[in-house]
């Protein structure tokens, strides 16, 4: 394995870096939302899958009134 020079890899560590793109206001926003009624979509499928689970237990085993 090759040593480098600390300056050698700053500047190449700064190079890379100036090649980052942020995601503008906008698509942070967008992306926020979405992730939001994704979360939403899923809390929801689960609640209604345990409902249902919940129900077929019971009437199977005879629980509850």
């Amino acid at each position: 394995m090759t040593k480098i020079n600390p300056a050698q890899f700053i500047q190449e560590v700064r190079q890379e870096a100036s090649k980052v793109t942020w995601p503008t206001r906008k698509e942070t926003g967008v992306s926020t939302a979405m992730v939001f009624v994704m979360v939403i979509l899923a809390a929801l499928f689960f609640l209604l899958v345990d409902q249902i689970l919940q129900f077929g237990v019971k009437l199977i085993l005879g629980l509850g009134s």
